[in-house]
């Protein structure tokens, strides 16, 4: 599929379907935190007569708190003017055509490369000029030096065999669906997304297949075959500074133990193989990176494995994890934060929800935070409700299976809220977290 035919349409979680750009309010204006902001009134000069002691002899003392107050109108004015009176008009600014066209191609690029990057669709359609912009390297150099516009889910479910994509912009408030016909038409699964790359697995029919793309560039390429290609626990990371890939394989889904680790490295586009995982009994498929290093919990030797990706070597961290945890997830922070989220308690009445962070010099989990009871009976409204969790900078998202919510946790600012209008389409969804970038590259 050409790039230019890509649609990106976007709808407001709050207003339903629309463009995926901010709607303007015209009655009233909206503070940066907001909520709305009225303009004063200005203050009224009254017609009426003095009434102080002061003024008039003989008068009675009439009390400002028993004064009539009669409002009149500016006299001078007329209905229309009186409609805006007191507001503040803002003198029409004239943009000279001559002078915005001259503008300077590199500034231009510097200002369009901070625009989010679903907007920068709509903005292709001005002019030839704008919609070539993303085979101009110079705006993808200036795109590349600019921090995400904010944290995106990454929603994925296939619909009669056919895939489907959104994209839920936090910042924006808004949906934004992805066509997914790039893609070949294999039985896949979503593995995650890290740098503006999404990684899947599955099968075209004959042999296991790992495939990387950039949904933005409707790009993707196969991954050459593992030494041992078997469907495997895999997990994707990008170093943008290096503008490579990694793909790390670990064992297989159904626990066999003999398969090798293999490493990915698109900068040679080979497979190599590294250690073996000793020999632990998995309590959880769900896997966690951070700081280059690859995190699993174990129940035998209990605590948690660690794939150290410098060397190629697993290490047992004796970690142990806390009481009455009925199900935990690893959750990879930014630097060297994991954390730890899952259900303490053996009765629904009693369960709760927490988050520990492991302090890697005493290896031990330290509790940082609860649910607030609220939030986890609108979560989880049955004991044996199934959810899911995973993070980002910091950043901890909670979704249900069973309720189609998506609650969000701040770790640095201790925040719980909802994601507004993030409703998951049908209980097979497969969500992550994921930074739209238009320079991420799969090669």
């Amino acid at each position: 599929m050409e790039l230019e035919d890509m649609d990106c349409l976007g709808h407001s979680s709050e207003s339903g379907p629309g463009v995926c750009v901010a709607q303007s309010v015209e009655n009233g204006g909206f503070g940066g935190d907001g909520r709305c902001c009225k303009q004063a009134s200005p203050p009224r000069s009254g017609g009426s007569r003095n009434t102080s002691p002061m003024s008039r002899a003989g008068s009675r003392n009439t009390s400002p708190l028993r004064q009539k107050v009669v409002k009149t109108k500016p006299r001078g004015l007329d209905e229309e003017t009186l409609a805006t009176f007191g507001k503040v008009v803002h003198a029409d600014v004239q943009m000279e055509d001559n002078i915005w066209a001259m503008l300077p191609e590199d500034l231009l690029h510097e200002i369009l490369a901070r625009v989010p990057p679903f907007l920068i669709f709509r903005l292709r359609l001005v002019c030839k000029r704008w919609n070539s912009l993303l085979q101009d390297s110079s705006f993808l150099k200036f795109h590349s030096s600019v921090p995400s516009h904010g944290p995106c889910l990454f929603t994925f479910w296939k619909n009669t065999q056919t895939p489907q994509c959104s994209v839920f912009s936090l910042p924006l408030k808004t949906w934004n669906r992805i066509p997914f016909t790039f893609l070949p038409p294999w039985a896949f699964w979503l593995v995650g997304s890290s740098g503006g790359l999404v990684c899947f697995s599955g099968h075209d029919g004959l042999t296991f297949k790992t495939l990387v793309c950039n949904p933005l560039t409707q790009t993707w390429r196969a991954l050459p075959s593992m030494h041992y290609n078997q469907q495997r626990q895999l997990v994707l990371v990008v170093d943008r500074v290096d503008q490579s890939f990694k793909v790390i394989a670990t064992s297989d889904i159904y626990g066999d133990k003999s398969l090798p680790t293999e490493v990915y490295d698109s900068n040679t586009d080979s497979w190599t193989v590294h250690q073996i995982m000793p020999a632990v009994n998995l309590c959880s498929s769900k896997m966690a990176y951070c700081d280059s290093r690859l995190y699993l919990e174990t129940l035998s030797p209990l605590g948690l494995m660690m794939y150290r990706l410098d060397t190629g070597h697993w290490e047992h961290i004796p970690a142990k994890f806390p009481r009455s945890l009925l199900d935990g997830y690893l959750v990879a922070g930014t630097q060297k934060r994991l954390f730890l989220v899952g259900r303490i308690g053996l009765y629904s009445t009693l369960q709760s929800m927490r988050i520990w962070e492991l302090d890697h010099t005493k290896i031990t989990w330290v509790e940082i935070s609860r649910m607030p009871p609220k939030y986890f009976r609108a979560l989880l409204r049955l004991s044996a409700e199934r959810f899911e969790c995973f993070g980002q900078d910091n950043l901890i998202c909670f979704t249900s299976w069973n309720q189609g919510k998506g609650l969000l946790y701040d770790v640095d600012k201790k925040i719980w809220s909802w994601i507004g209008g993030c409703a998951l389409q049908s209980y097979n969804n497969q969500v992550c977290f994921y930074e739209p970038r238009f320079d991420a590259s799969i090669y």
